[in-house]
Order: structure tokens, then sequence, then C-alpha cells
């Protein structure tokens, strides 16, 4: 029994191998047939384009808040009814110049009295002089003991040291009454003014007057991550960052609208620390503002520049991502195509700057990538990549 199944076994083993080995033959038959088909698909026509390396200026792009040089919290320094405003919102106003009133009235009588206190101290400081005037030669004379000149001395101390409280009261007072109109500190612009004429404000009141905002110059803040630090920091010449900021090119500021500010601005400080929160420090930026185009509170983006002296320019047309990482097909004196995978280090709108995995004079594809293979073979359609770059220039 056991040698029947064995034989049977071997039988169909057999069958196995025979039919593989036909399959194969026939196989091999019909791709010798196809191969020398007339009908044969011929390689396809596809742009081509030498790598080429050329001077650019790319940008790095970081969210920026504007604010003025100056930002003055006007604040009232006594308690009272706001009597008069002399500003509307959003008006520019000169250093000194009246802004609020504030009742004076209370100050004023306060005023009054601390000088009509002034006044009595001053007529008793005068009596005590007289009396101590009338004592000292009796008691040079010996006529009277010295304990009552001690006493008239004594008193006009007391009365010298009133006239002294009294004026310190009457400075006090006048400068209360002073308090009562506040003036501009700097010249610029009024911001939101919460209060309105007969309103209680005081020193107490949780929001000021108003905001006053020098924007003769402004202040751009942005932040970098720490990747973006490491990046700007070994991107410069110097050995401190205060040496790195003096090789630091003028950067741009990116208004809301996408349009450029007209004047350059100049990296001035770096934070001290990264924020813990945030991972990231914080960058300050001057621009000058004669114009008066920027106000506080204004956005934008801050463009670094990156100047590239000789970069391999790649359209980025010419290429494709997988798993975030960029390819393009590279085509060799066979007119074969191989994905090449490459480094980029800057871009623009329209080019990728790379200085990994190409070489000049390099052959890519520069369309119609999305049905190419590894190992097809193309027939090359070489382009003029000045034609191209005239077309669309590097710079954004």
């Amino acid at each position: 029994m056991i040698r029947v199944i064995k034989s049977i076994v071997q039988s169909q083993l057999f069958i196995l191998i025979a039919g593989a080995i036909i399959i194969g033959i026939t196989y091999s038959c019909n791709e010798s047939t196809a191969g020398n088909a007339p009908n044969a698909m011929p390689a396809p026509q596809l742009p081509v384009l030498k790598v080429e390396a050329a001077p650019a200026t790319t940008y790095q792009l970081f969210p920026a808040s504007v604010q003025g040089k100056v930002n003055v919290e006007i604040r009232p320094q006594v308690d009272g009814y706001l009597q008069k405003m002399f500003v509307d919102e959003g008006a520019f106003v000169k250093a000194g110049q009246p802004l609020f009133k504030i009742n004076d009235a209370p100050y004023t009588e306060q005023l009054n009295n601390t000088k009509a206190s002034l006044q009595s101290a001053e007529a008793s400081l005068q009596r005590a002089l007289v009396e101590l005037d009338r004592l000292t030669p009796l008691v040079e004379n010996n006529v009277i003991s010295d304990v009552q000149l001690k006493t008239a001395r004594s008193n006009y101390d007391a009365a010298q040291a009133a006239v002294n409280q009294n004026k310190a009261m009457v400075s006090a007072a006048a400068i209360n009454v002073g308090y009562t109109l506040i003036k501009a500190p700097v010249s610029g612009y009024i911001g939101k003014i919460p209060y309105k004429t007969g309103a209680l404000v005081g020193k107490a009141s949780v929001e000021p007057l108003t905001l006053l905002s020098d924007v003769s110059e402004v202040y751009a803040y942005f932040s970098l991550s720490e990747a973006d630090f490491m990046a700007f920091r070994n991107q410069f010449a110097g050995n401190t960052i205060e040496e790195k900021l003096k090789h630091v090119p003028p950067v741009e500021l990116q208004l809301a609208n996408d349009s450029l500010y007209a004047v350059k601005g100049k990296i001035e400080t770096i934070e001290g620390q990264f924020d813990e929160t945030t991972g990231s420090i914080s960058f300050r930026a001057t621009f000058p503002n004669a114009s008066g185009v920027l106000r506080s509170g204004n956005t934008g983006k801050i463009r670094i520049p990156k100047l590239y002296t000789s970069a391999l320019v790649v359209p980025q047309e010419a290429t494709y991502e997988i798993q975030d990482k960029v390819f393009v097909y590279l085509v060799n004196d066979s007119n074969k195509v191989t994905g090449t995978p490459i480094n980029v280090s800057g871009k623009t709108a329209n080019y990728y700057f790379v200085d990994k995995g190409l070489s000049r004079d390099n052959k890519i594809v520069f369309a119609g990538l999305g049905n190419l293979q590894d190992g097809m073979v193309i027939n090359p359609q070489l382009i003029s990549t000045d034609s191209l770059l005239k077309a669309k220039p590097i710079s954004d």
C-alpha cells in the first residue's frame, strides 16, 4: 500500500514539473515574438533639461507683530470726573500737548487751604523770631536767665519746621492740581479711549485713559524655533550673537496684504532664553516709520534673506515627493530614467535649490513624470534652461 501511494505522489510531481517547463517555454516564445513585433510602443517623448547653477536669494518668512518704539499707558494720577477731552482716537499729538482735563475744583481748594496754612505758619515764625530777637540781648546782659532764650529758640525752630511742612503741603497740592491736566509725555498716536466726558476716573481705574504710541520707529517682534535658530546661528559669521547680528543683511517686512513695506529694517536684539512653553526664541527688528504707515498692532511677516552665490536650480514641477522626500527622474546616457532623491537647501515660489543628489549638467525629466518608472527608456527632448529661467525668474 505504501509503495502504491509513493508511486502516485511521484507521478503527480512529475506532471507538475513538466507543466512548469512547458509554461516557461511558451512565455519565452511569446516575449521574443512581442519584442520583434512591428507594433511595439515607441519610447515616450518627454522634455528634459540640464541642471544649471545660478546665483539666487531666498527668503525665510516668520510671523511678526509690530509695536511702536514707545507705548505709554496714559493713566490719571488723581481721582475725579473727566471734565474735558482735547483729542480723539487716532489723532497724532506732540509731546506736551494737553490730552484730558479732570475736574480740578477739589484740588484747587486744597491748594488754597495749604497756602493759607503756610501763611499762618510764616506769621508764627515771624513772631517766634521777634521773641528770639527780644530775649537775646537781655540774656547777654544777664537781665534774665537763658532758659527763656532756649525756650524762645525752640519755639522758633518749631515755627520754622511748620513753615517747611506747609511749603511741602503747598507743593503737593500744586502737583495734584497739575495732575488734573494730563499732557502727552511723547509724540505719537492716540489709541482707544474707553471713557467719556463725565466718567469718574482715578489711580485705581482698571483701564488707562488711552494708549499713546510713538511710531516714528517701530519694532517688529518674531520668533524662531530651536532648529531655525541653530540654522540662523550657523548661517552668519561671528563668534558671538552680537557679532553675528552685525553680519545679518537688512530684512524686509511683508504686510498683511502680502505687499512689502517700502523701507528695510535691521535685526537688533535676540531674547536671552527660549520660551519653555513654545520652544521658541524672540527676535526684534527695527524699521524706520517716518511716514507713519505702520502702527502698533500691525501684523506681517519678517523676510530674512539667504544668499546663494552658485546654487543648483531645479524647477519644482520637475520633482515629486515620496514620504516627505523630494525626487527627480535622472536621465542617463542610455536615456533610461532613475528616480533620484535630492536635498533641498532652499526654495522660491517656482524653484528648489539643491546641494546633494545632483551635479551640474545632469539631465532630468522636466514634465510628464506621472507615468514614469525606474528603468523606462524615453526619447528626451532637450529644452533650454535659460529660456525657462527667463519665463519664470528665480527671484520671488
